[in-house]
């Protein structure tokens, strides 16, 4: 049988107001009271309910998180950076995988409401109108962390996207590289279509190379879509000579595609990706990354959050963390 508050206080011979303020840590509780009170909580085992508890304070001191995979190292970083800065100011997570679902997505807002947490970080790729809309209307905060929202109405944590990817295409080209190729996720997400697909297209015009549309390839972000990119660049007349990958399982994917096919890293093909997780270094040649701070994306987006919450002063609701690019043995 579960232990409750009542059972607590009948063996402690307190008020059930007396053990919720033991709980809660409320200081207005004479010592030995609350040594007595702790002494059963231990040995009945008792463990205080956050939603109940959160009914009278209005506050669970739980947090909801939506990541789109979570098998996903970029992800998984993040989410490792919001678990640790949670846990800093003692909050609990409830961790939900949406498979990039926009219905999911929503349905999955709904749910996390439903338990009263009190605030969520949401990663997502294509944020709509939907989305926006469902979070005007959330009775607690929300910040996106790694995703767009172009409206910039909602807290949010990046990187310049559209930056590091003409850093990335303008390091190409100073190369002497003038067929320079990107490899970008699904061109619906913001994040690539008015980001890294934008910085991408400046680079080329401020270089004065011509655009070419059949050195653009559209992936999903995965291993295979790498693969699979690669195989469609190597129809492209003339073929391009450097390849700038929006993933790291990407780039993997490119790497392995041209090392099937005879072809060598960097020597025929120069490749950059785009996350630096670990990945980059587990592959041979290791891939020159463009560095996203993915672990303090999610701290600062965790820490923002608890901002929110508290009704602390916020500077910027939209942070914008720097990257660089860490050259490494897919570039000469």
């Amino acid at each position: 049988m579960n232990v409750t508050i009542y059972d607590v206080a009948r063996e402690a011979n307190v008020s059930m107001a007396t053990v919720s303020r033991v709980v809660n840590g409320n200081p207005n509780v004479k010592p030995a009271t609350r040594k007595k009170v702790m002494e059963v909580i231990d040995r009945l085992g008792y463990r205080p309910n956050a939603v109940a508890r959160g009914l009278a304070s209005k506050k669970t001191t739980t947090v909801g998180v939506i990541i789109p995979d979570i098998s996903s190292t970029f992800f998984a970083e993040l989410a490792r950076g919001i678990e640790d800065i949670a846990t800093m100011y003692k909050y609990n997570i409830i961790l939900s995988n949406s498979d990039q679902n926009v219905e999911k997505e929503l349905h999955l807002l709904n749910t996390m409401l439903g338990k009263q947490v009190d605030g969520i970080v949401f990663m997502g790729g294509n944020i709509t109108s939907e989305h926006v809309d469902e979070f005007e209307k959330s009775p607690v905060p929300i910040v996106l962390a790694g995703s767009i929202e172009e409206s910039g109405k909602i807290p949010s944590v990046n990187i310049n996207y559209e930056q590091a990817a003409f850093d990335v295409t303008k390091s190409f080209i100073e190369k002497g590289h003038k067929e320079v190729a990107i490899v970008v996720g699904p061109l619906r997400e913001p994040i690539n279509k008015e980001k890294k697909l934008a910085g991408y297209k400046r680079a080329l015009e401020e270089a004065e190379v011509s655009y070419r549309e059949d050195l653009v390839v559209e992936g999903d972000y995965t291993y295979d879509s790498g693969i699979e990119a690669f195989e469609k660049l190597l129809e492209a007349d003339p073929r391009p000579t450097a390849i700038f990958a929006g993933s790291d399982e990407m780039a993997l994917g490119i790497v392995h595609g041209a090392e099937d096919k005879g072809y060598k890293i960097p020597e025929d093909f120069e490749v950059i990706s785009s996350d630096n997780t670990r990945l980059a270094l587990m592959v041979r040649p290791q891939l020159t990354s463009v560095v996203q701070p993915l672990y303090d994306i999610g701290a600062v987006a965790m820490r923002l959050l608890t901002k929110l919450m508290n009704k602390e002063s916020v500077d910027e609701q939209i942070v914008v963390l720097p990257h660089r690019i860490e050259e490494r043995d897919s570039t000469k």
